[in-house]
């Protein structure tokens, strides 16, 4: 999915922008640092979370206790995860590159550290 995709799928979800925000490969591509993403990975708050799953969005617990939902076909939302702020870029919250950083670390898979590396050098232009 490319940016106007991702700016086309967020349009039309259904909840408060404010209580929600992009990471992963969806903010990277927000940011110009990638083209493309698989689906758009999104943190929200425990609000946002409250009203999923009264609508009847399907979710389970990630170990540490939060909720992960799968909305429609490219949209996986996580409780509360976030690192450092939030920016807001194409009138949509996203996670800053610190904050994005820190979730690439902390997850640490090889594509992981591959999408660091992509973001070293997007800093570094």
């Amino acid at each position: 999915m490319d940016k106007q995709g991702i700016l086309n799928c967020l349009s039309e979800f259904p909840y408060d922008r404010n209580e929600y925000w992009v990471v992963a490969g969806g903010a990277m591509v927000l940011y110009g640092i990638r083209e493309q993403t698989a689906d758009i990975d999104l943190g929200c708050s425990k609000r946002l979370a409250d009203h999923l799953e009264a609508d009847g969005c399907l979710f389970r617990r990630t170990d540490d206790g939060k909720r992960w939902f799968r909305y429609g076909d490219h949209i996986e939302i996580f409780e509360e995860w976030i690192k450092d702020t939030v920016e807001t870029l194409c009138g949509f919250r996203v996670v800053s590159i610190q904050g994005l950083i820190e979730m690439k670390q902390d997850l640490g898979r090889d594509k992981d550290k591959k999408d660091i590396a992509l973001i070293k050098a997007y800093l570094s232009r």
